[in-house]
Formats: C-alpha cells, structure tokens, sequence
C-alpha cells in the first residue's frame, strides 16, 4: 500500500469519483461494440421511477453484477477501467519484451520497470532482503539529529514518517509555489479510527496491532518482541491522531493554510529542526512553507522529546515495511492485503499480479505510459468533440449565473470572470513529463519504485520558489477519473475517463450530456463550491463575495448538507452531511447544468421516444445509470467515514430529488419519495 504523492491535493483537487469506481454510461452489449442506447434489462421496472429512481434505473445491472472477489465495489466504471488496463497491459508487455528498446527510452523505462514488476521468482527469492539497506539505516538511529534525517530519507522514497512535506501554489499567491508541510504518519485511514470509543472501533483497532505484529514477525522478530512493537505503533500514532484534523477538518483552506517562514517554524516547534530538515531534503534554500496544521506539528514537536528513541526506530520500521510490503515477496503481500483488503474494504482476493504491475508502472512512469496509451485510445477527433461539450457546458453555466435570483451584480461580475478564466485540460499534457533522470533497470523492483518516489520527491521540490507550471497535470492519462483544481482554476478530463461508454462521440446527446456532461459540469461547479468558491479566478484564497450573497451561497449549500446528514448508510451510521457537502453541491450543480446545455444542444432535434424513453428521460437515465454499483459494506464503511464523496444511490436520489426537471419528466406527483415538497428542495447553480 504505497503513499499519495506528498502534496496535500486532498484539500483542492476534487476528483469526481472515489477509490474503487462508481461511473457509467452506455451499456456493452459485445466485445468491441458499444451501444448507442442501453440495456432494457439493466433497468429494474418492478420498482416505479417515482418512488426510487437509483433502483429503478441500475436494480437490473446490479443484480447481474454482483462485486467479484478481487474488488470491493464493482461499477461500470470498473468495466471501463478494466478496457483501460488490458489496453496497458498489452503495451507493458510488449515493451518488456522489447530487446531492442533505446537505453533511456519511454519503452525501456516502462518495460523494465512493469518486468521487474512481473519477475515473481526474483521477488519471492528475495523475500525481505532488499529493506536491508534502509532496515539497517534506522537501526542506526542514535541521536533525535539522526532520527530527524532517516525520516526525511524515508519521506524521499514515499514512507509517510512523521508528516508529509512537497510543494503547492501559495493559497494567497497562486503565481508562486511554496512548501507545504501536511499531517500524515498514521496506518489507519484517519485519525477517528484511532479515537473512537464504540466497539467495532476498538475491535478494528485489535486487528490492526495483530496485523503490526504480524508483520514484524515477517521481518524476524520473535513473537513476543513483534507484539510489545505494534503496541508500541498504536501508541506513538494514537498521540499523533489526537493532535490531527478530521477529514472535515481538512476540507477549510482557510483553516489548512499558514504560510511560515523557517524561522517561524522553529520558533513554533523548537525540537525539530527545520533547517536541517530542509538540507536534508536537498533543497536548503526554500524561503515560504504552508504549515498545514500547527497544531499537529506541535504535537509531533513534543513527542519528539518525550516518545523515547527506540519508539521511534519501532514506529520507523513499521512504516518503512507498511509502505513496502507491496513491493516484497508474497508473505508481505498477502499480510498487508488481509488488513487493508480483506477487513478495511472487504475484498475477498487479491488482483491478478499483472494488474497490480498496471497500476504501479502507471504510478511511477504516468506520463510515460500516458504517452504509448493515447496513441492507441484517445484519436484526436475524440479529443475535439469533448472541447465542444465543455465549451456548451461553461456557455450553459454562465446563463445560468445571469438568472440568479440570489446573487448579486457585484458577486455576478466576479463569478463569471472565473468561468471565463477557467483553464481547461483534455485529454493529456501539452508537455510530457522528463524522466531521462529516473533510472530504471531489471535488476530490483522495490529499487525501481524507491528511485521513482525519490525521482517525483525532488521534481516535487524542485518547483518551490519558482512561478507555478500551469501546465502541469495531477492525474495521468489513462485515469479513469477527473478533477478541478481552485489553485490553479483548471478542470482537468484524462483520456482515460473520455472513452466509451462514458463519452462516445457518436451517442446520441440525451447519452452524452446525462453521462459525461454532468462529469463535466459536476467539475466546473466544484469552482463555487464551499471549497471552490473561496478561490478568485487567478486561484487564489479571496473572499470575493459581498456578505449578504454570502449569506444566501451558505444557506443554500447548508441546505444540501443537512440533506445528506438524513441519508442512512446502514444501521445508525449516516453520511456526513458537512464531509460531502462540495461533492454533493457539485453533483446537484453538474445535473443542473449539463440539463441545460443538453436542452441547447438537442434544440430542434427530434423528441420521438426512443426505447419508449423521452429525450429527457434518456438523460436523467444516463445519469443514474452512470452510478450503477455494488459495494461492500466494510468499504461503505470506510469511506462514510473519510470521503467527501456520499454513496452512489444518494448521488442519485438526492440531487434528483431536488430537481422539479426531473418530476415532469417522469410524471412524478408531490407525495412521491423523489419529490421533495418545494419548500425542502436544495438549489445553488
């Protein structure tokens, strides 16, 4: 289980979907051909589109597909990611059995890097052995000096030890890039997991010191001793998670953001060392730094006297294997997959290897295998027809803020010239990453990937103090995903997620605008969302509304919150209200708009059924459609608890719900479940 990049692209980069898949679209009714409608049967006609519109539209396709043993959820944009990856696949084979591929070359980096990947017998020989050298590094460790620089060591090749640290735009000046220091260093997805007092909490928390302990067996230590280690783990990660922010917490960016100098740091935490920290990451010289969350780094500045040496050689071990394990011999493997699989998400197997190769070559070497992926899958008429969508969408959402009831001319104004300064990103970069100093050879995979991280940790660095690359992406290619960045006003649509049956330029618009439309707009709108909203057009942190439009933007998106609180998950556990308040405004926001560009762009067409479905039923179907999936319980769980993005039935339901559009479209009557009574409906956009 290997670390994000260290940035703290969780607070701005709201992607649309969330870790295991949950989009759609168009239905494959063959290999190879892809239906300009959908699938009849796909639709669950024993319930009325009134009464629960997500079951009604998905309930056929979820009973056919139940979730297979390898995932923990199972959507239709795990069908189209699983096109993607065989498409990588056949590169990243053939590129491994390339003889002739230059030294340095695109295909020799990517070749050797998914061969070493694939070399099971190497890897299984090795076992342990090649943590040795940083093993023996910690060991090491005599001094808080010492302690200090092994974990700016670790930070460099992706062990999240202690914090994490890189770089980002200043929030108040987005032409510049500084430092950013973040909270990080735990092995529970967040800090609740660690302080909650019910019982299935302190039961998770068992089995995670089992799995510690585990673990240190597997590196050697006798029983006893790996037992009194993991104990010791929870305790150095449970002070840390008493001093760390929630993932709520972490959604302010006002409350995330303290730019500091290294002379205010030390002043603030005055045992940690910045000075030395910042020579030891090799870059000596930055001048600004995000202090994310002082107080967590006040607490980490105390431990750092109090929590004796040893503990924190422990805690170092741990983290160093917990970030590798994936890279090691299967006995690694299958531990870290039956903690962070099997009991956080519910997965019952693990992915075919080559799949999990696919996705780590497309980690280190993105941009790389971007390059030879694009060639095959994204044609340059594909990348046109997207264009236009979005230039319908954004001249659909800018006729929409001419309509506002509730804001003013002054914020109007203000608006509309971040619409229009919104850049847009299709497809893939303008300019390819450099990797020609990332060496890659045959002889080590976990080395591969360590030179990778420590190749992304100095490029990462490297940009602080600099003007910020506006042209600089943070999803690769093949993605099946997209994101809007507020520091940088961009929304962002990898080839990956711009594919059939997502996007098929030759769908009809009902389709294209109900699927891939909302995506589009459901981005834009995260630009006024309560995170969005807080950014001016050039990205940086302003308030640039007048107080009472203010006012009324807060009512409006409480409103949504308090919606969502109401949803059950399951038992007495409910969404978060306030965790999935941008993700929610934005899908309300994205329908909204995308029905509105859909009605420009179909203007005069021909409104015969097709299937026995209006043009606007087709759209509203192609939404809901598009969130067809089955989840586990265990990672509904997990990611009520830490993801900003609610349950896909309450994507459907809720932002539906509110939508008058919706109702006559389907004949719906107040009283039905999808009809909220006009005095409860939520609308911002």
């Amino acid at each position: 289980m290997r670390s994000p990049r260290p940035l703290s692209v969780a607070l701005y980069a709201v992607a649309w979907v969330f870790l295991a898949g949950a989009v759609a679209g168009l239905t494959v009714r063959s290999a190879g051909t892809m239906s300009r409608g959908f699938d009849l049967s796909d639709l669950d006609t024993t319930c009325k589109p009134c009464a629960d519109f997500y079951q009604y539209a998905t309930g056929g396709w979820r009973a056919r597909n139940p979730v297979p043993p390898a995932y923990s959820s199972w959507g239709q944009t795990d069908v189209l990611g699983d096109r993607n990856e065989e498409i990588l696949h056949q590169i990243l084979e053939a590129a491994a059995h390339d003889s002739h591929a230059a030294p340095g070359s695109v295909e020799q980096k990517i070749g050797d890097f998914y061969g070493t990947c694939m070399d099971e017998a190497r890897i299984e020989a090795a076992g342990a052995a090649p943590l040795q050298p940083e093993l023996d590094r910690i060991a090491k460790i005599s001094s808080a000096a010492d302690l200090e620089a092994e974990a700016t060591h670790l930070q460099s090749v992706g062990v999240d030890a202690l914090f994490e640290f890189g770089s980002e735009p200043d929030f108040k000046d987005s032409t510049q890039v500084i430092g950013v220091a973040w909270q990080g260093g735990l092995g529970l997805p967040s800090s609740d997991y660690y302080l909650r007092t019910d019982d299935a909490s302190k039961k998770l928390r068992d089995q995670y010191v089992a799995h510690v302990t585990r673990m240190f067996i597997l590196l050697g230590d006798a029983p006893d001793a790996a037992a009194a280690e993991a104990k010791t783990v929870m305790t150095v990660e449970t002070q840390l998670a008493q001093a760390s922010s929630t993932p709520v917490e972490l959604r302010d960016p006002a409350a995330n953001y303290h730019r500091m100098t290294p002379a205010d740091l030390q002043a603030l935490t005055t045992h940690f060392m910045w000075a030395d920290y910042l020579r030891e990451t090799g870059f000596p010289d930055i001048a600004a730094i995000n202090l994310g969350q002082p107080k967590f780094f006040q607490q980490l500045d105390q431990m750092l006297q109090s929590v004796p040496l040893a503990d924190w050689k422990t805690y170092l071990r741990w983290h160093l294997v917990h970030e590798s394990a994936s890279l090691l011999s299967s006995k690694f493997v299958n531990e870290n997959f039956d903690f962070y699989g099997r009991t956080l998400q519910g997965t019952t197997e693990l992915r075919p290897r080559w799949k999990r190769c696919v996705t780590a070559t497309d980690h280190d070497l993105g941009e790389a295998l971007g390059q030879k992926y694009v060639e095959k899958a994204f044609p340059p008429q594909a990348k046109a027809a997207a264009l236009q969508m979005v230039h319908n969408l954004m001249a659909a959402l800018r006729a929409d803020m001419d309509t506002l009831t509730w804001m003013g001319p002054e914020t109007r104004k203000q608006a509309e010239a971040k619409l229009d300064a919104m850049a847009l990103k299709i497809g893939y970069p303008d300019k390819w990453r450099d990797y020609s100093s990332y060496v890659v050879t045959r002889d080590s995979y976990l080395d591969n990937a360590f030179r990778g991280e420590l190749f992304e940790f100095r490029r990462n660095l490297a940009e602080i103090g600099k003007p910020l690359d506006r042209t600089e992406w943070g999803m690769t290619p093949p993605t099946v995903n997209a994101y809007y960045n507020p520091l940088m006003n961009e929304i962002v649509f990898p080839a990956g997620i711009l594919q059939p049956p997502l996007f098929d330029p030759h769908a009809d618009d009902a389709l294209n605008y109900g699927g891939m439309g909302s995506i589009i707009g459901h981005e834009m709108t995260h630009g006024f969302d309560d995170e969005g909203s807080q950014f001016d057009a050039q990205g940086n942190l302003r308030d640039w509304w007048t107080p009472e439009d203010h006012k009324n933007f807060e009512a409006r998106a409480d409103c949504i919150a308090r919606q969502f609180d109401a949803f059950v998950v399951e038992g007495d556990l409910h969404e978060n209200g306030k965790l999935v308040e941008g993700e929610s405004i934005a899908d309300l926001g994205g329908l909204t708009i995308s029905h509105m560009a859909f009605e420009t762009a179909d203007a005069g067409k021909s409104a015969a059924p097709v299937d026995g479905f209006t043009p606007d039923q087709r759209f509203y179907l192609g939404y809901a459609r598009g969130w067809a999936e089955n989840i586990r319980p265990e990672l509904e769980r997990l990611l009520t608890n830490t993801d900003p993005h609610p349950m896909t039935r309450f994507r459907v339901n809720g932002p539906m719900s509110n939508l008058p559009e919706f109702a006559a479209a389907f004949g719906c009557q107040a009283g039905d479940a999808m009809v909220r009574p006009a005095a409860d409906r939520c609308r911002i956009w």
